[in-house]
């Protein structure tokens, strides 16, 4: 029997993970290399390249705007449930410095009523955060995908021409 070789057994699958290529789209795709041979009129590798930065600027910009919101939102949840917890706190410490007996059951109604009210504005304040963050990271991305579809406009006015 013969040894049978696999074409792609030579091949150091390392080099495609190249960290300063991975975060570079100039130097991921060498363009000349890429299509150099190829020589169809009216296409311009390097826009396709310049195009495709453009679009992972975007993402990761929308990215670091969805994070940074979110972690604000954590931030606040945080804080708030905090805020809760000494309350709790400090309104059974009360209680407990009374006693039982001298307990206003009307207070105590009025009490709750205000926690219960405190945490619909919480509420509406931790939505109103997430949605300014999630229309902020829409708008990144929206933004860049309208820039593409002029961007593709213009190409095939381009090509038009010639």
């Amino acid at each position: 029997m013969t040894k049978t070789e696999f074409p792609f057994a030579a091949f150091d699958f390392s080099k495609m993970f190249d960290a300063q290529k991975l975060f570079d789209p100039a130097k991921m795709f060498d363009t000349q290399k890429m299509f150099g041979e190829y020589k169809l009129p009216g296409f311009d590798a390097d826009a396709l390249v310049a195009a495709q930065k453009k679009n992972l600027e975007a993402i990761a910009s929308a990215n670091k705007k969805a994070f940074d919101g979110y972690q604000a939102l954590a931030k606040r949840q945080a804080e708030l449930f905090q805020q809760s917890i000494d309350e709790v706190q400090a309104q059974v410490k009360d209680v407990m410095a009374k006693g039982a007996k001298d307990v206003n059951p009307t207070k105590q109604a009025e009490q709750v009523k205000a926690a219960v009210e405190k945490a619909l504005v919480n509420l509406k304040e931790l939505a109103e955060m997430a949605a300014k963050t999630n229309a902020e990271t829409y708008e990144t991305l929206n933004k860049r995908a309208t820039e593409v579809v002029e961007e593709v406009r213009a190409a095939f006015a381009k090509l038009g021409a010639h």
